[in-house]
């Protein structure tokens, strides 16, 4: 995965946890959804990210493998 994408997915989680906590505090609902579902969002898409990096990694392997390398 990207440094960009990493961070971006990390910052993601952060924020959502920000909003989670402050919507637990001001007893407002939708504000703490709100911030759980950027937590859930941000760790799916770095899990996706990680799946991506590690397939092309597997795919590099198999075609080294195949060519003699």
């Amino acid at each position: 995965m990207g440094v960009f994408d990493q961070a971006k997915d990390k910052a993601e989680q952060l924020i959502g946890e920000a909003k989670e906590k402050v919507g637990r505090m001001t007893g407002n609902e939708d504000l703490e959804a709100a911030g759980k579902r950027d937590q859930v969002s941000g760790e799916v898409k770095e899990t996706g990210h990680d799946l991506r990096d590690k397939a092309a990694g597997a795919a590099h392997d198999a075609k080294d493998k195949l060519s003699g390398r």
